[in-house]
Parts: C-alpha cells; sequence; structure tokens
C-alpha cells in the first residue's frame, strides 16, 4: 500500500491523541536508552492487510525503528503466526505499539471478511464489492482493505461516479425526471447508475437510459425477474449493462443472491461492522 497523504495525516492525527502529552507509564517504568526487538504475532486466522501502515506508525514516531514485515498483504494467516519484526528505542516501541496494532487490525479485519464473501461467491459471476458506509477518514485504507481481500471498490466518493439514489429521485420527481436530467448535464459521460427499490423503477430506468441498475433491497425472490428482464434488454438493445444487488446481504444468503445473475454484490458490512482480526507485539530481546 502506498501511503497517501491522507494515510500520513491519520497517522499523525492517531498518534497525537493517543499520546498527548506523552506516555507517562513508559517514562516512569522504560530507561530511555533502553534497546528491544519486539515481534508483532497473529491472534487469530485471517488475511492480512496494513503492515505498511503499521510500520509507517512506528517510523512516524522514531524514524530510526527498524521494521521488518515477515508477511505481505493479502497473505493467508495462522493464529500465531509471527507478520513483523521491529527493532530500535524499547521506549519508542512502546509507545506506537497501540496505534500500530489498531490500523493493522481493523484493516485486516475488513480484509478478512470481504475474503469470505468472496469465496462464498468465487464460483459465480458477481463481484463482491464495497459501498460509501465507511469510517470517516478512514475511506481510503478501508477500501484498500477491501482490495485486499479480493473486493472490488465502489465509487470512493460523491465526485467520481454517478448515483441516482431514492431521495434524488424524490426530489426529482420521478425516475425519468431524474435521468433526464442528469443525462442533459453529464458533461463527463461518466456511466449512470440508478437505485431502484421496485419492478416498476427498474423498467423506467432501462427504459430511460440508465447503464447500471441498482436493485436495493429486494427479496431473493423479488430480485430475480427484473435480473431476467435487465439481461433481456440489454440482449435485444446491445447495450452493455451492468446490475448490482444492495441490501440485506448477509454470508449466508450472498451464494443465493449471486446465483440470480447480478454483475456486483454491494455490502456496506465490509466497512462498517467487520470484526477486528486481533494482533499483539512481544518485547523478545533486551539490549
Amino acid at each position: 500500500m502506498t501511503l497517501t497523504p491522507e494515510a500520513k495525516r491519520l497517522i499523525l492525527l492517531a498518534l497525537r491523541e493517543d499520546i498527548g502529552s506523552g506516555d507517562i507509564t513508559t517514562a516512569l517504568v522504560v530507561d530511555p536508552l533502553k534497546k528491544a526487538e519486539a515481534l508483532i504475532y497473529a491472534k487469530g486466522a485471517g488475511i492480512l492487510a496494513g503492515i505498511n501502515m503499521a510500520e509507517a506508525v512506528f517510523k512516524t514516531q522514531d524514524r530510526k525503528i527498524g521494521f521488518k514485515p515477515l508477511l505481505k498483504d493479502g497473505q493467508k494467516l495462522k493464529r500465531g503466526e509471527k507478520v513483523a519484526q521491529i527493532h530500535g528505542s524499547a521506549s519508542s516501541i512502546l509507545i506506537a505499539e497501540r496505534t500500530a496494532l489498531n490500523f493493522l487490525q481493523h484493516l485486516s479485519g475488513i480484509a478478512t471478511l470481504t475474503n469470505r464473501f468472496v469465496m462464498k461467491t468465487c464460483h459465480t459471476r458477481a463481484v463482491i464489492c464495497d459501498t460509501r458506509k465507511t469510517t470517516p477518514g478512514f475511506r481510503i485504507m478501508e477500501k484498500y482493505a477491501v482490495q485486499v481481500g479480493g473486493g472490488k471498490n465502489h465509487r470512493l466518493g460523491l465526485y467520481d461516479q454517478i448515483l441516482i439514489k431514492d431521495n434524488h429521485i424524490r426530489m426529482a420527481g420521478s425516475v425519468s425526471d431524474a435521468i433526464r436530467r442528469t443525462l442533459a448535464r453529464n458533461k463527463r459521460g461518466l456511466p449512470l447508475e440508478v437505485e431502484t427499490s421496485n419492478l416498476s423503477q427498474v423498467k423506467e430506468a432501462l427504459a430511460c437510459g440508465a447503464d447500471w441498475i441498482m436493485l436495493d433491497n429486494f427479496s431473493l425472490a423479488e430480485m430475480k425477474k427484473p435480473i431476467s428482464l435487465i439481461r433481456a434488454f440489454s440482449k435485444s438493445t446491445k447495450k452493455k449493462m451492468t446490475i448490482e444487488v444492495s441490501g440485506q446481504v448477509s454470508l449466508e444468503n450472498v451464494l443465493s443472491i449471486a446465483k440470480t445473475g447480478p454483475d456486483l454484490i454491494s455490502i456496506g458490512q465490509l466497512t462498517h461492522s467487520a470484526p477486528a482480526l486481533d494482533f499483539s507485539l512481544e518485547i523478545v530481546k533486551e539490549q
């Protein structure tokens, strides 16, 4: 992962938040001249993500710290597996420890959950993707973790893709009016996605020129007919259409959803509710 300016600022903010006016305990207990070697261990099985973020935390705290990743992002982890080796000032290692592990556990948790969804649907055409339901300030890192887990990023923000949602439709008056206004003003020629909540809206979106249709919160039984309708429309018009399904997706039903034939399944849970994958840091040698 290449650290963006946003990621670097987040690291500084996170360190400042944790350290405040100083690490009182470390200052009282640890000789400032003491050197140490430490190892980071995985406390559960999963997919590693964020190792470069962890390294950057230590080096931001103390540029003289040595950090050697023992695994790469995307690799499978076993419980108890060594992830990284660190050496340098014992005080600096202890000061940066929690912040580094917080990034590592959060991003690895997202990658791990994403991979579970991906593996469930790997023999279908459906691609697992994320949403904008991200932790404020963490979006780039969280969406990176989704990629590490084998998923795909949906739009990064409001600026890079058109998505007409239910409130846009309400403000415009109808699906047709929302699409017409968008087509008239879409100077960048971006693909036009429309969120639909029933079969009538799907038909309206197709008739008015949508390129990409989201079936939002359709039941499994309800989504089969619109998917068949969109595929038939695409075949008859020779227009490439993207079908996305969103809402009420779980590990228990994602395969059944994927078998109905969508191109994308977007899942907010990947970023807003992924359980952390726990890690620990242990001092293994003193100098």
